[in-house]
């Protein structure tokens, strides 16, 4: 799994170096599912991410999304070189006061290896990763889920659903119907406690941070 989608979909952090752990979901959250939260709006970099490739290039590590909501992943391959963008359909759920984002594995299929929902027989078309998030002014915090937790849930039977665990590797397949998945995340605090990422948004444009990027410019872009 690229590094960039791991720090932007934490709900995918499947670790590097050969450990994977994971939680997916066999249905979204309820049926009040948006496409848009105008709050994500504009550029976003990782709130203590110095910018820099593991060589000392500098790079960037963020996400932009537009005023038409679309959002868009950004890396940079090559020092010096031009961003890549990549469109990925992520969506939002509002329930009780708490906000959700809620992406499908289909949508992910080619931008990363990921492959079906570990030793479920026959596979799901389609399942589903959530992340609570939570938007104060310029600043995106995001909390993944706790699949310890989880698997320990599904363990006990408080949820319905499958754990597959070895040494380096942690597969949480959670069961249920839209309601239900509604259901258990007001009912567990499935997620972790603290933020597991925090993002920044940038007064600069994209274009501007890419100019800079591209020329080699000393300064950080503004946060």
């Amino acid at each position: 799994m690229r590094p960039m989608i791991r720090l932007l979909f934490p709900v995918l952090a499947c670790a590097l170096l050969g450990a994977c752990v994971e939680t997916r979901f066999e249905s979204p959250l309820g049926d009040n599912i948006e496409t848009c939260d105008t709050a994500w709006r504009g550029l976003w970099f990782e709130a203590d991410d110095g910018l820099r490739r593991v060589d000392g290039e500098r790079h960037l590590t963020g996400f932009a999304v537009d005023e038409a909501c679309a959002f868009t992943l950004i890396e940079q391959p090559e020092a010096g070189g031009p961003l890549k963008r990549t469109r990925v359909p992520i969506n939002f759920v509002h329930a009780r006061g708490d906000d959700y984002v809620v992406v499908s594995d289909t949508a992910l299929r080619g931008l990363v290896d990921l492959k079906a929902p570990y030793d479920i027989d026959p596979p799901p078309q389609k399942s589903f990763f959530f992340a609570k998030y939570r938007v104060r002014g310029n600043r995106l915090e995001i909390r993944k889920v706790d699949d310890a937790k989880a698997a320990r849930l599904v363990i006990e039977g408080a949820l319905d659903g499958t754990v597959q665990k070895s040494r380096n590797e942690l597969h949480v397949y959670v069961r249920g119907g839209r309601q239900q998945m509604l259901d258990l995340v007001r009912r567990h605090d499935l997620f972790e406690s603290r933020p597991s990422l925090v993002f920044t948004r940038s007064r600069e444009g994209l274009e501007d941070v890419e100019r800079r990027l591209q020329h080699g410019a000393a300064q950080e872009p503004r946060r």
